[in-house]
């Protein structure tokens, strides 16, 4: 005998919209690219319905964002990218795709050495995370981490940029510009993978951020040089995701939490930081604190009238607060699925309703949309 009771905990508590408050909500439209949702984006609008569809022909290999064009860009899963570690299994990426709102592809881009973030820039370049393995007898200089095989590989970052041509226009290795001693793999992740560049955003003097997960950390990378001409250490952010340049000139971050020195209970949280003073100048957190985590991925977004749009990714839980504080606005993702292949179901099993990252957008970004 089979239970009628819903084994999916998250949706048994709740899906769609769950609170929302009109008169302080910044209102607008929320673009979702579930992982596991076989490649489906949908756009809500702030009553939780969906205004619009795309269907890509592969799975996220991790976020779409909406293009000043009006048009879709999709990070999407490669076919022949290889399993280099467990968790690459999860993403996969490297397959871009410009779509128009009618779901025809006017560009595409391959690099299968892809890995979570990528920006879609002004200019039309794209700007994205990839990987290669570390040079001989690098490795063995960078402390911490848990222990690998003797023969697995460990792979480091390389950030590259690529204009309309798919040509790189610029290009930076970790391993040419950080000393690995100064940036060592906390106790509780891998050693196959430093210093895992998981977040990528441009400030307005031109510095590269990077968020650097399993080091912990931000840094800023000077184009013309390499140089980090900035650094926020673990000292200040745990394992954080998403640095988010913002006009005032500080720094938007979503800071997960994981393995936060002196604290018993894992909670996330959203900062905003001033880079030069390296001050928390504003912050968010759940008021019972371990009531609001996910132990990975997870962004922020700060919204037009001051309010920030939040992605607790693990969950599928979206909310919006206010600068007091106050949440105004919260929805749940009903989609869920396994992950397809049995590499990614067997590093992060069950059915899933997460997402990388999610983005909000007002109805004049949108002039497409019909209604």
């Amino acid at each position: 005998m089979t239970t009628t009771v819903d084994q999916i905990t998250q949706r048994r508590r709740g899906v769609g919209l769950i609170a929302h408050d009109p008169a302080l909500s910044a209102g607008g439209y929320t673009l979702i690219a579930p992982q596991t949702a076989d490649g489906n984006v949908y756009l809500i609008d702030i009553e939780g319905k969906v205004a619009h569809q795309w269907k890509l022909p592969v799975r996220p290999g991790r976020a779409a964002v909406i293009l000043p064009n009006g048009n879709l860009g999709y990070n999407g899963n490669h076919a022949k990218s290889p399993e280099r570690y467990g968790a690459w299994s999860l993403w996969h990426g490297g397959d871009f795709y410009e779509a128009t709102p009618a779901g025809d592809i006017v560009w595409r881009y391959e690099d299968d050495s892809h890995h979570h973030d990528a920006r879609w820039l002004p200019n039309g370049h794209l700007l994205y995370a990839g990987c290669a393995p570390l040079p001989p007898g690098f490795a063995r200089r960078i402390p911490g981490g848990t222990a690998k095989g003797a023969d697995e590989m460990t792979y480091g970052d390389v950030i590259r940029e690529v204009n309309r041509a798919g040509e790189i226009v610029w290009e930076w290795k970790a391993w040419e510009h950080l000393e690995p001693e100064a940036f060592p793999i906390a106790a509780g992740f891998g050693r196959h993978h430093w210093p895992l560049v998981n977040g990528l955003d441009v400030t307005a003097e031109g510095l590269v951020l990077m968020s650097l997960r399993t080091t912990s950390g931000i840094i800023g990378v000077d184009r013309a040089s390499g140089k980090v001409k900035l650094h926020i250490g673990p000292e200040v952010v745990s394992h954080q995701h998403a640095p988010v340049a913002l006009e005032n000139g500080n720094i938007l971050a979503f800071d997960n939490g994981n393995f936060r020195k002196g604290q018993h209970v894992v909670f996330s949280r959203v900062l905003e930081i001033e880079p030069r003073t390296q001050r928390i100048v504003w912050s968010y957190q759940d008021e019972l604190v371990n009531a609001f985590y996910t132990a990975y991925m997870g962004s922020a977004q700060r919204l037009p009238n001051g309010n920030t749009h939040v992605t607790e990714s693990a969950t599928g839980r979206l909310f919006e607060v206010t600068p007091a504080g106050e949440l105004v606005w919260e929805y749940i993702i009903p989609w869920f699925a396994e992950y397809p292949d049995e590499a990614a179901r067997s590093y992060v099993p069950g059915r899933q309703n997460s997402v990388f990252q999610t983005f909000r957008y007002s109805r004049a970004q949108l002039p497409w949309l019909e209604g």
